[in-house]
């Protein structure tokens, strides 16, 4: 029978600390991972884990038995479960790979944490802002080893890059640019709310989430453009750029934005989707003005290609403006050029094909500082995307004229507004209103991890965190 939460989190805190202290494990000691969501990601993650030389695919988990069966096939060895309560409760686990559901993520982890596990886990690796220090929490007073999933942090071409901005070549950074461009269609709109598979244990898939009518056309992947389970494109690739860009350009120093604006919508599908499929973002630093932009719709109405961005093609999400030349590149690198435009410096990696083994390093030797994504740098990369989600969603209905004059001198706000307007018109979208929502401009208290002054609104300040349904709940006090 499988234990309580409750009694079982009294046994496990009493071992903790003894666990922690004297498993640090050798280069010849076997580790045993269990993989949980085992989507298309998820069954990667699996995979990724598994190649890593001493360790052991142990355990398969997803509350769909036609998700386990399909992972099942490639790992036959590993024992295969729906609950992943049953992989915390294991005792011969070491680790668990969190792939689940953006909504599922920080409760799974926490969990594996105070049970002695240590966590390799998505991105975004929360939900939510406020759940993403709980994890940060957890793993500080449970001493576990927690790596987030942005695989580039363990690509060498990072360090690169880094080194010949450093070089002076290119001069001061003046401001960046980050983009997201990939077209996504339409998730339907049902009139009936719609049922899930017959092999999927609902209650254990929604978790966290709340029970809300399902009235997308399909059951999985589709849940990332609905608030209660997922975060958007902007939590879905902006993990990734955002987390270059803290990386690369800031070295990580700047934890949160001063102040975040954003604006977009859920624009020409008509579907049941929720999150922005236009978003524009602008991200006060204090110290170089930061934009994020998303387009899911086709270059043109006619045209079934990427949007693209001036020197930008679907390869370079990043873009450092500079003195005297500019970065653009993606997950696998990039290139460099200077002021006439001329390539001066070309950059290629592996996107971190050794992200999965620097996690099982970082178990050997026992030390959260030998990870290349340890959990509060990737919490804060989350951050930035759910801040840039609740300034969308706190938006007001707007024109573009009105949108461009809420920040009249700022250079890269005029040309992200005018790079949307015509992004809709290429697309033959005439704006009604209430179609396009901009945000007043957010004051953040970066150490506090909240909104501050008169931004600190009942709405903002819910929006930080979640209600969470019963029995699935991540925890006030650790």
């Amino acid at each position: 029978m499988l234990t309580s939460r409750r009694s079982f989190l009294r046994t496990a805190t009493l071992a903790t600390s003894a666990l922690s202290a004297s498993r640090v494990m050798g280069a010849n000691d076997r580790i045993r991972v269990a993989s949980i969501g085992l989507g298309g990601q998820g069954r990667g993650n699996a995979g990724r884990i598994a190649s890593v030389p001493g360790v052991e695919l142990a355990m398969l988990c997803d509350p769909d038995t036609a998700a386990l069966d399909q992972a099942k096939s490639s790992h036959p060895g590993a024992t295969t479960v729906q609950d992943l309560r049953k992989v915390i409760d294991a005792k011969d686990i070491d680790a668990v790979v969190v792939s689940t559901g953006n909504y599922w993520h920080v409760l799974a982890a926490l969990w594996a944490c105070q049970a002695g596990k240590d966590v390799y886990v998505e991105k975004p690796i929360s939900h939510n802002i406020w759940e993403g220090r709980q994890l940060v929490q957890a793993a500080r007073k449970y001493k576990r080893i927690v790596q987030g999933g942005t695989q580039q942090r363990s690509c060498p071409v990072q360090a690169e890059i880094k080194a010949f901005l450093d070089s002076g070549k290119l001069g001061k950074v003046k401001w960046v640019r980050c983009n997201h461009y990939s077209i996504r269609p339409s998730i339907g709109k049902r009139a009936a709310t719609l049922a899930p598979p017959t092999t999927c244990d609902y209650h254990l898939w929604l978790g966290p989430a709340q029970d809300l009518p399902i009235l997308r056309e399909k059951f999985h992947y589709d849940w990332h453009w609905n608030w209660n389970t997922g975060n958007g494109e902007l939590g879905n690739w902006g993990p990734h750029i955002l987390d270059d860009l803290r990386n690369i350009v800031f070295r990580d120093k700047i934890t949160l934005p001063r102040r975040v604006m954003a604006g977009g919508g859920r624009l020409g599908l008509g579907d049941a989707g929720e999150t922005p499929n236009t978003h524009f973002v602008y991200y006060d630093t204090g110290d170089v003005p930061v934009i994020m932009d998303v387009h899911n719709l086709p270059r043109a109405r006619d045209v079934k290609a990427n949007d693209f961005y001036r020197r930008r093609r679907s390869s370079a999400f990043l873009i450092i403006e500079c003195e005297n030349g500019y970065y653009a590149g993606g997950r696998g690198g990039g290139k460099a050029y200077d002021a006439a435009g001329k390539e001066i410096a070309g950059f290629s990696g592996d996107g971190g094909k050794g992200h999965a083994a620097n996690f099982i390093e970082a178990m050997r030797s026992g030390k959260s500082s030998d990870l290349n994504a340890e959990i509060e740098q990737i919490h804060y990369s989350s951050a930035w995307c759910h801040l840039g989600n609740i300034a969308y969603r706190l938006g007001r209905n707007s024109g573009f004229e009105q949108a461009k004059a809420s920040l009249k001198d700022l250079e890269q706000w005029q040309e992200v507004t005018g790079d949307c307007e015509a992004h809709l018109a290429a697309n033959q979208i005439t704006l009604q209103p209430g179609d396009l929502q901009v945000s007043p401009l957010l004051e953040i208290d970066p150490a506090r991890e909240t909104f501050t002054g008169a931004s600190a609104t009942p709405e903002a300040l819910a929006l930080l965190r979640r209600e969470y349904r019963k029995g699935f709940e991540v925890p006030e006090a650790l």
